[in-house]
C-alpha cells in the first residue's frame, strides 16, 4: 500500500504541476511557490523509496527496438542496488523516460552495454549529460564487449565542443570537467563456457556471458546479483542455452522477443508494395528469439518471472499483444509479462516476492 501511495503522490504531483501553469495568472507568487514545493517533495519521497538499500530495483526505461514505436523508447533499463546504480543499454529516448518517472541518476555507477547496435547506444549522450548535470563528477564508466573504446572515443569527440560550452557557461564547479568524459572498460569474455564477474562491490555482483547475435560478435548478456536477489538481461540474442546456464535460478529474466509470425506479415506487406525494407523483416528473424523460445529458455533457467523487452513488432493494442503471445501459454503457464516503459520491479532482500509497479 505504501508504494501505491507513492505512485499516487507522483500522479498528484503531475496534476499539481499542470495546475501551476494556471497559477501564473490566478495565484500569487507565494501560492505558486507552495505548489511547486509540493511537486518537488513528491518526487523526493519517491526517489527515496526507489533507493531503499535493502532491495534490488529494476525499472524498464526502454522496451522498444529500432522500429518506431510512440509508446516505447529503445533498449534501456536502470538497476538500483544499494549504493550502486547501473543503466543497462542506452537506446534513444531512454533518458526521457527516466526523467518522466523522476528517477535519480546523479550517482550513476556506469552503463552496461550488451552490444553496439544503434538502438542500444544512441541515447548515451542524453544519459551522460543529465547524470553530469545531476552531480556526477567522474567520467561515465561504460562496460561492454571489445569495441567499447571506439564507442566512447566517438562520443567524446562528437560532444567535445558541447561539453566545453557547458563548462564555460555554468562553470567547472557545477559541470566538473572530468564528468564530461567517458571511461571505457572492456569486458573480455573469452568463450561461451565462461562467465566473467567484472564488478563485485558492496554486495553487488555483475556477470557477463556470451549470447548469439551474429554477425554481432561478441554480444553479451548480464546477470546482476544483490542480497540474494537476481535479474538477468538477455541483450539481443536468438534462443541461446547460455541464458539458461548463467540465468539459473534468477528471480527475473528480462528477455528480448520478436514475434516471427507477425514480422512475416509485415515483410509480405512491404514486399507487395515493392518496399526494399521487406528484406530487413526477413533478415532480422535469424538473430532474435521468439516469445515462445524465450519462454522455453526461462523455464530451463528456472526463472520466476519472464519479462519481454525489445518488442518486435510494435503492439498498438490488446489484440496485438494476444497475437504476440501466441503459443507462450503452451510452454509457460505463469510468470510471464510483456514489459513496458515504466515497469518497476522491486525485489526485497530475504524474500521471494517480486513487486510490480506501473510508473506511467
Amino acid at each position: 500500500m505504501a508504494m501505491k501511495g507513492l505512485v499516487s503522490a507522483a500522479v498528484a504531483a503531475v496534476l499539481v504541476l499542470f495546475a501551476a501553469g494556471f497559477a501564473a495568472i490566478w495565484f500569487s507568487p507565494s501560492v505558486q511557490d507552495a505548489m511547486l514545493r509540493r511537486v518537488v517533495a513528491a518526487n523526493m519521497t519517491f526517489n527515496e523509496a526507489v533507493l531503499d538499500p535493502e532491495a534490488l530495483h529494476v525499472v524498464l526505461c526502454g522496451t522498444g527496438s529500432p522500429m518506431p514505436d510512440p509508446h516505447r523508447a529503445q533498449s534501456c533499463a536502470i538497476v538500483y542496488a544499494g549504493e550502486h546504480v547501473f543503466v543497462v543499454d542506452a537506446g534513444l529516448g531512454g533518458w526521457d523516460r527516466l526523467a518522466a518517472f523522476g528517477l535519480p541518476v546523479g550517482n550513476l555507477s556506469g552503463v552496461l552495454l550488451t552490444h553496439f547496435h544503434s538502438d542500444h547506444i544512441s541515447g548515451l549522450p542524453d544519459i551522460a549529460l543529465n547524470s553530469w548535470a545531476s552531480g556526477r563528477r567522474e567520467p561515465l564508466a561504460l562496460y561492454g564487449p571489445p569495441g567499447v573504446e571506439t564507442v566512447a572515443a566517438g562520443f567524446d569527440l562528437a560532444y567535445s565542443l558541447d561539453d566545453g560550452y557547458r563548462i564555460a557557461h555554468h562553470g567547472p564547479d557545477f559541470f566538473a570537467a572530468d564528468g564530461a568524459n567517458y571511461r571505457p572498460i572492456m569486458v573480455d569474455v573469452p568463450d561461451r563456457e565462461t562467465g566473467v564477474v567484472f564488478f563485485d562491490e558492496a554486495g553487488v555482483k555483475i556477470t557477463a556471458f556470451r549470447v548469439s547475435h551474429e554477425p554481432v560478435e561478441p554480444a553479451y548478456g548480464f546477470r546482476i546479483d544483490y542480497k540474494g536477489r537476481s535479474v538477468v538481461f538477455s541483450g539481443d540474442t536468438k534462443k541461446d542455452h547460455n541464458l539458461a546456464v548463467f540465468g539459473e535460478g534468477a528471480d527475473v529474466m528480462i528477455h528480448e522477443a520478436l514475434a516471427a509470425h507477425m514480422v512475416d506479415l509485415l515483410g509480405e506487406g512491404l514486399a507487395a508494395r515493392g518496399d526494399r525494407r521487406s528484406k530487413v523483416m526477413y533478415d532480422i528473424q535469424n538473430y532474435h528469439a521468439t516469445p515462445v523460445e524465450a519462454a522455453a529458455t526461462a523455464n530451463e533457467a528456472g526463472a520466476k518471472l519472464l519479462v519481454y523487452t525489445h518488442i518486435v513488432p510494435r503492439l498498438p493494442n490488446a489484440l496485438a499483444e494476444r497475437v504476440f503471445l501466441r503459443g507462450v501459454s503452451d510452454v509457460r503457464k505463469r510468470g510471464v509479462m510483456i514489459g513496458y516503459d515504466g515497469l518497476y520491479l522491486r525485489l526485497p532482500a530475504g524474500s521471494e516476492k517480486i513487486e510490480t509497479i506501473d510508473l506511467r
